[in-house]
């Protein structure tokens, strides 16, 4: 399997200074997703935005795994809902124009 849009787990918990512990709860929580290949331990690209985010709420903000679980999803929750408010102007939009 390529490495190329993975990062070393060791390399971010080493970077940010958080224990490698937090990121196995993390996927233990469904919070990120973690690739293993070998018994090493990868982060895909894609999830770096999001546990930098994660690792800041509890390192910084002093917040238990499971408030960054409430707060993941009401956060989601107001991605979507934002989504949808969007998607109903522009279909009012049309009707003001008539």
């Amino acid at each position: 399997m390529q490495t190329n849009d993975l990062i070393l787990a060791e390399e971010f918990c080493s970077h940010y200074n958080v224990g490698l512990s937090f990121i196995n709860s993390l996927k233990q929580f469904g919070l990120i997703e973690v690739t293993s290949v070998e018994e090493t331990y990868y982060i895909p690209q894609a999830e770096l935005k999001k546990l930098e985010q994660l690792a800041r709420l509890h390192y910084d903000l002093d917040i238990n795994l499971e408030g960054i679980d409430a707060i993941t999803h009401l956060l989601g929750r107001i991605k979507d809902l934002q989504s949808e408010i969007t998607s109903l102007k522009n279909r009012l939009s049309l009707y003001e124009k008539v």
